[in-house]
C-alpha cells in the first residue's frame, strides 16, 4: 500500500539575485528589488514529501520525528538565519533563486532519507512567499 507523508518546516534566510558579470543596471532590470546590494530576506516554508509502503508493525511509513531530524540536520541548520549566497555550502556558485534552492534542498535530503529501507524522497516544495513556491520531484 503506497502512501505519501509530508513534513513542514520553516526557516528564514537572506539572498540576493544578481550576476557578477552584469552591470548594476542590467541586474536591476532583470531582478528588480531582488538585486538589492544589501540583500533581502524571506520566511520560507518547506514541505518534504516521502513515499513508500506502510510498515504493518508500526502502522506508518517512517517515524516523523526521524524525518524532522534529517530535515533539520541537512537543511534547516544550514539555511536558517543565513545568507544563502555567502553562508550555505551547497549553494556556493549557484544562483540563489527559489527554484535552484529547492533543487539543492532535494539533493541534500535524498540520500539520508533513502537510507531508510523502503522510503523514497518524493518531492520538496519550497514557499518563498505566501504566493510563490517551487516544487521539485528529482530527475
Amino acid at each position: 500500500m503506497m502512501i505519501h507523508i509530508t513534513r513542514k518546516e520553516h526557516f528564514n534566510a537572506a539572498h540576493r539575485m544578481y550576476r557578477e558579470e552584469w552591470s548594476a543596471e542590467k541586474n536591476n532590470e532583470v531582478f528588480g528589488k531582488c538585486a538589492n546590494p544589501n540583500w533581502h530576506g524571506h520566511n520560507y516554508n518547506l514541505f518534504v514529501t516521502v513515499k513508500g509502503e506502510i510498515t504493518h508493525a508500526t502502522g506508518y511509513l517512517m517515524d516523523l520525528k526521524e524525518l524532522k531530524q534529517i530535515i533539520n540536520e541537512y537543511v534547516i541548520e544550514k539555511l536558517d538565519h543565513k545568507n544563502i549566497n555567502m553562508d550555505v555550502e551547497f549553494m556556493k556558485g549557484i544562483m540563489a533563486s527559489t527554484e535552484l534552492l529547492c533543487i539543492g534542498i532535494f539533493n541534500q535530503l535524498k540520500a539520508p532519507i533513502e537510507a531508510y529501507p523502503g522510503v523514497f524522497l518524493h518531492s520538496v516544495k519550497l514557499y518563498e512567499t505566501e504566493n510563490n513556491s517551487a516544487e521539485y520531484f528529482g530527475g
